[in-house]
């Protein structure tokens, strides 16, 4: 437990580092980069394009594992639907990616900073969090 732990932290932590380092913590930086019909700014192409490709070959190898490097299970999405549900999910978080300049990883980083900007943001997901749950809740006692 205390191994899963400190890995976890060891990860956030290079996570919230790669954030800092990339500009993906600023949300003008963000705004620049979405803002194509303006001052665009696209160096996040590169830290995006980054991502993906390590993501790409990292749940590759993860698939084909079936468990954790600490010998835990590993829970993949298994859903490959695209439905109304996954579209209206993907413009609401584009959407609010678009005004604020922030997604939930660098919320993270501004409110563990102390930005006031990143703890609004993480409390509203959180309270958009919630509000889910009790959709989902509502939604499976109608079934």
């Amino acid at each position: 437990m205390i191994i899963q732990l400190a890995t976890a932290l060891i990860s956030g932590i290079i996570f919230g580092i790669g954030l800092i380092v990339s500009g993906m913590f600023n949300p003008a930086k963000v705004l620049g980069f979405l803002d194509i019909a303006g001052q665009w700014d696209p160096s996040l192409i590169f830290v995006m394009a980054g991502a993906i490709s390590i993501g790409f070959f990292a749940f590759r190898m993860a698939k084909k594992r079936g468990k954790t490097w600490l010998a835990t299970p590993l829970y993949l999405p298994d859903n490959n639907a695209i439905d109304v549900r996954l579209i209206l999910g993907s413009v609401l978080f584009g959407m609010g990616w678009g005004v604020a300049g922030i997604c939930p990883g660098p919320a993270l980083v501004l409110a563990g900073s102390g930005y006031t900007e990143g703890i609004i943001f993480v409390m509203a997901m959180l309270a958009g969090m919630a509000i889910f749950e009790q959709l989902e809740k509502r939604r499976a006692m109608r079934r």
